[in-house]
């Protein structure tokens, strides 16, 4: 956790020195501004900080004030620095061609003070345009066939929500979209893969109620992300379970002969001394294989000595990145970022880009989603829709 915190922030700190060196080469900035704008950049690269300690010493306005500024501009500044690099990147290709070819390429180079502003106006517009695309939740759809659930089932729906990071920013607007799409798929059974809620939540009364509203056939299950424990597991247990799901850590669940499903909590637990550390093999080795198999799991990540003791696993947590280009890097780290991944010994993965926002309240490239999966018997001609 805490080396996490040191390379966020020296990252964070990196990317505002390269920006306000940016800015000098292009306007010139005398000193009191420049000391204006490290004042000002100083303060945004302890907005994180700022925003918890007020969140924790119950200033609830001040906080989400901080929260939509700080978080704000982390995305506004992270899309400069990105546009930046590449137009940097740009330049010296041109350079390297021309010392390459002995010809002068400067006229394709454009200034540097016109680089900064461009890179200003792209970034200001994505984020914008990203602020939209956060709130515009989309449904993703998988089928799969298999012979592990009743026949005269036809069909087992399953719905996915996950890191919708519930706190400061994601509200019961925010919640009340993506409940909109789960209602609409009508599900026998509604999974949340972590990150459920995000900061303080000790004074979500509504988003609890809301979430409780929803009470499929079958059941609501969750997993533990991240973000729970740094939230503070006791108040996330409790809203969990107070909103009507069955937290499952390290348990599993045989559902009247119709399907199994396990769940295991994220590795920050351990850093808190609050999960246990059963192995995956050992926790599903139990369960009847002639049923489906779901294993509930926060990242990505799957245990090779547990292929084939599970059916799917569902995860979240990369968001796909959440603001393109950073999807570059957690498409580099995790086996699947977004979407479905066939393992071996017929066991998936399916990885949901997430239905909320982490820090700031952008998507570019990787817009919200709520997922319906439907299981249907090999043998059905018209499963129900």
């Amino acid at each position: 956790m805490s080396l996490f915190l040191i390379s966020f922030f020296l990252v964070y700190s990196c990317m505002h020195a390269y920006a306000f060196l940016k800015a000098r080469s292009a306007f010139g900035i005398r000193a009191w501004t420049s000391i204006f704008i490290m004042v000002f950049m100083l303060l945004m690269v302890l907005a994180p900080i700022i925003v918890r300690l007020s969140e924790r010493a119950g200033y609830q306005t001040s906080a989400r004030i901080a929260a939509y500024v700080g978080y704000s501009w982390l995305g506004i500044i992270f899309l400069f620095f990105s546009v930046s690099l590449a137009a940097d990147l740009y330049r010296l290709l041109v350079k390297i061609c021309g010392f390459a070819l002995h010809r002068d390429f400067s006229h394709l180079i454009i200034s540097a003070r016109n680089s900064f502003i461009l890179a200003i106006v792209i970034s200001i517009s994505i984020a914008v345009y990203g602020y939209f695309e956060a709130s515009n939740i989309r449904t993703e759809r998988l089928s799969i066939k298999t012979s592990k659930i009743p026949k005269e089932l036809d069909r087992f729906r399953i719905v996915q929500i996950s890191d919708v990071h519930l706190g400061l920013i994601v509200r019961e607007e925010r919640l009340n979209k993506i409940l909109t799409e789960v209602k609409k798929a009508e599900p026998d059974m509604l999974v949340s893969t972590g990150d459920l809620v995000d900061g303080d939540i000790c004074n979500m009364k509504a988003p609890e109620g809301l979430l409780a509203e929803i009470k499929p056939a079958y059941g609501k299950f969750a997993v533990t992300g991240n973000h729970e424990f740094y939230a503070g597991f006791e108040e996330a247990r409790c809203f969990t379970e107070n909103a009507g799901f069955k937290l499952l850590r390290g348990e599993t669940v045989i559902m009247d002969g119709i399907m199994n499903i396990a769940g295991v909590d994220d590795p920050a637990g351990k850093y808190f001394g609050l999960s246990g550390d059963m192995a995956e093999k050992e926790l599903l080795s139990s369960l009847p294989r002639e049923r489906f198999t779901i294993l509930l799991k926060h990242r990505p990540v799957f245990d090779r000595n547990a292929l084939g003791l599970f059916d799917l696993q569902l995860s979240g947590h990369v968001h796909k990145g959440q603001i393109f280009p950073f999807s570059l890097v957690t498409k580099l780290y995790y086996p699947r970022h977004a979407g479905l991944l066939k393992l071996p010994n017929h066991s998936s993965l399916y990885v949901s880009r997430g239905s909320g926002t982490w820090g700031p309240p952008i998507r570019f490239l990787s817009p919200p989603e709520v997922t319906i999966i439907d299981l249907v018997h090999e043998e059905a001609k018209y499963p129900k829709e």
